[in-house]
């Protein structure tokens, strides 16, 4: 589907939210194309997947209302309100900050404010992208690892596997947490009271006065690191191999753009210069009759992450935003909300 299509969908009855409901219409700043579409790696059958961003109204600015997105699931829409957007950016948070760096034809609707705010995009950008991607990257990696230890480990080393992929989200939790201090989460396997089972995943949890959300979010990753292996037991392999190498490309795809932000210091979203690398990964060109990964695949990585270690070390980016220059920014932008 071209972006003239798309543009023309956006206007059909199934997306009449974006103009009717009271947290949309005038209020949004800006729609673009997310996902495989926004990254150059669709293939036909690629979902639609828009995204954007609204600016907050009076009572979430000044008063006591609390709004931060709006999703319907339909269409595989999210418009992040302004406020939760910019806490998210802050992070380089990167399923919203490569909503910043489309192509320019990929913004479906643009307003004076959206534009101000995609031209002021590099005062988002710090080191913290280094922990963020890593984190996302963290996540695809596990996905193929799991899949690699289903069939060729005992129940006892698969046990030691998804700990130690769940001490990987762990290790992200001090990044991404600001009350979360090291060592507050020990995972260790010891003997199981599971008939079937020889060894189990235990953990001790040592927290005080913490978010009960931030907490729920936690726990959350965590289940979703064995519900992943889990699901793994019993696919479907041939469609899941498909699922498997879109995470593959993914993982690559999180590397290649952390190392731009870095490098660059730049967000470049469509991967127009390594679309036939990521494609063929897509495609399965890396990956064995029996699921496992080619070497090649494994190099790749291990390039990346010299790269992006090189990256790390000669980057010219500050640890952290620019806070004073990102809060003139914001108070800017909700003096004009609430101003109409």
């Amino acid at each position: 589907m071209t972006i003239e299509q798309i543009k023309k969908l956006a206007q059909t009855p199934a997306y009449n939210f974006l103009r009717t409901d009271p947290h949309l219409g005038d209020r949004i700043m800006f729609l673009t194309l997310g996902g495989s579409h926004a990254y150059g790696t669709s293939t036909p059958t690629s979902d639609i997947d828009i995204r954007g961003c609204t600016m907050n109204n009076a009572s979430e600015i000044v008063g006591l209302s609390n709004f931060e997105q709006f999703v319907e699931t339909t269409t595989d829409t999210t418009v992040y309100a302004f406020n939760k957007l910019i806490s998210l950016l802050l992070n380089c948070n990167p399923n919203t900050i490569e909503i910043l760096g489309c192509r320019p034809e990929h913004y479906i609707y643009m307003t004076d404010l959206g534009r101000e705010m995609i031209s002021n995009r590099k005062m988002f950008l710090s080191k913290r992208a280094l922990y963020s991607f890593g984190g996302y990257a963290n996540q695809q990696l596990n996905r193929l690892e799991n899949a690699l230890a289903r069939d060729h480990l005992s129940q006892a080393k698969k046990e030691e596997h998804i700990r130690r992929s769940m001490e990987n989200s762990v290790k992200s939790f001090e990044s991404r947490y600001t009350n979360f201090e090291a060592g507050s989460i020990k995972l260790f396997t010891d003997v199981s009271q599971r008939e079937d089972w020889d060894q189990e995943i235990f953990a001790d949890i040592h927290l005080e006065h913490f978010p009960a959300r931030q907490f729920n979010s936690m726990m959350n990753d965590l289940h979703n690191v064995i519900g992943t292996y889990e699901k793994l037991n019993h696919r479907n392999h041939k469609k899941d191999d498909a699922h498997l190498n879109k995470h593959a490309m993914h993982l690559v795809r999180l590397y290649l753009m952390c190392i731009d932000i870095l490098e660059k210091e730049e967000i470049i979203t469509y991967r127009e210069a390594d679309h036939d690398l990521l494609m063929s990964i897509r495609n399965g060109a890396y990956q064995n009759e029996d699921s496992t990964y080619k070497p090649e695949f494994f190099e790749i990585i291990a390039d990346l992450k010299k790269r992006l270690e090189y990256a790390k070390e000669n980057t010219s980016l500050p640890a952290h935003p620019n806070m004073k220059e990102v809060e003139e920014f914001v108070m800017s932008v909700n003096r004009r909300a609430l101003n109409g």
